[in-house]
C-alpha cells in the first residue's frame, strides 16, 4: 500500500481533458506588468469551449455563465498556452464545459496548470431564441 502511495506522490499532474486550442502568445497579449493578460487567456479559453458546445449542440450556440474561472499562476511571454476541455454536463438546452488552462515555458520541460474554469452554453436558433440541444 506504501509503494502505491509513494508512486503517486511521484507522479506529475495532468491535463483533464481534450486538448482543443494551443497558442503562444505574444508581447501584444501582455497587461501592464508583462504578464499575459487574464482577458486574453479568457477569450482563449471561451473559444476552445465553444468549439466543443457548438458541435454537441450541432449549430449555434451562446455563452451565458462562466460558473467559475481560477487564475492560479502568471503566464510568462513565449509559453506555449495549451487549452484542455471536457464536458460536464448536457441540459435539455445547456451544455456545461470544464476548462484547464496549462503552460510549458520554451526553456523548462515542465507543464503546470495556470487556469481552472467552467463555462455554459446554451444552444440557439438563427433568430437567438433558445433551443434544444440534440441527443
Amino acid at each position: 500500500m506504501n509503494d502505491q502511495l509513494e508512486a503517486r506522490e511521484d507522479c506529475e499532474p495532468t491535463p483533464d481533458g481534450e486538448l482543443t486550442l494551443r497558442l503562444i502568445p505574444t508581447r501584444n497579449d501582455t497587461n501592464v506588468h508583462g504578464d499575459i493578460s487574464g482577458g486574453w487567456v479568457v477569450a482563449q479559453m471561451d473559444h476552445a469551449a465553444e468549439c466543443v458546445a457548438s458541435r454537441i449542440a450541432q449549430g449555434r450556440i451562446a455563452n451565458v455563465a462562466l460558473e467559475s474561472v481560477v487564475f492560479m499562476s502568471p503566464i510568462r511571454i513565449g509559453a506555449a498556452v495549451c487549452f484542455y476541455t471536457r464536458l460536464l454536463d448536457i441540459g435539455s438546452s445547456s451544455i456545461r464545459i470544464a476548462i484547464e488552462v496549462w503552460t510549458q515555458n520554451p526553456n523548462e520541460n515542465v507543464r503546470r496548470k495556470v487556469v481552472d474554469a467552467v463555462f455554459v452554453y446554451v444552444a440557439i436558433d438563427e433568430q437567438g431564441r433558445i433551443r434544444r440541444v440534440p441527443r
